[in-house]
């Protein structure tokens, strides 16, 4: 049975072996499994790819291959906080990728909080803004508002979180909310704050450094998911 299917769970064994008669406990059958050199592993959720975004994904990173670490340091990762109507009490948040928006939000958000954000880390340098292939993202609007803004948009493959380290800095995040277990909106927008502004520009810099790393393995995996 394992070895015909591996995202068998214990449960699902044992319930297929108490309906062909025989009674089993769930121990029995972990101890079983193990004897047999199998061991028991949570699996780990990765996008579903396929040829063609593999291909993509290969291509992105052999062009990015050379890239520095001080070159990957020039992209904006600015945040902001936008409260959510619906019940449950929530909040949309949006630190260089945004929540569940359309185009002209999108860009509202862009003109209000990236603008003087980058202003403030840049100044008049150059740096190149990277967000992925969301709907709001990829809108020609939002192509045009870019351009008119004389802002560089890194290109970016589909499904691909294991390319964008600020995925790991979302994990921190709600990590500590977890800890924080807010019960109201405003401690809800508070404990957000808080658990970013946490964030040191030590880990952040550790995160950019992972990038030439995370760029080898999508090479060396042919285009396929990562362990990033």
């Amino acid at each position: 049975i394992v070895e015909k299917d591996r995202f068998q769970t214990l449960g699902d064994l044992r319930k297929q072996r108490t309906e062909s008669g025989v009674e089993t406990s769930r121990a029995t059958v972990y101890r079983r499994v193990q004897e047999m050199g199998y061991r028991c592993r949570i699996p780990q959720v990765k996008p579903l790819l396929n040829q063609k975004q593999r291909q993509k994904r290969l291509t992105w990173a052999t062009e990015k291959q050379h890239w520095t670490v001080a070159q990957w340091s020039k992209r904006e990762m600015p945040k902001c906080l936008k409260s959510s109507v619906k019940y449950p009490q929530s909040v949309m948040v949006w630190g260089a990728m945004s929540a569940a928006v359309n185009a002209a939000s999108y860009q509202e958000i862009l003109e209000h909080c990236m603008l003087p954000s980058a202003e403030k880390l840049y100044g008049d340098e150059d740096f190149i803004f990277q967000h992925d292939l969301a709907p709001a993202h990829s809108a020609k609007t939002t192509g045009k508002w870019f351009t008119d803004h004389g802002i560089t948009v890194l290109n970016w493959p589909a499904n691909s979180p294991d390319l964008n380290p600020i995925e790991n800095l979302w994990d921190i995040v709600k990590r500590k909310l977890r800890d924080a277990r807010p019960n109201t909106l405003d401690e809800l927008k508070a404990a957000i704050e808080a658990s970013w502004a946490s964030i040191t520009p030590q880990q952040c810099h550790r995160l950019i450094a992972s990038m030439p790393r995370r760029i080898e393995a999508v090479i060396s995996a042919k285009g396929f998911p990562t362990k990033y």
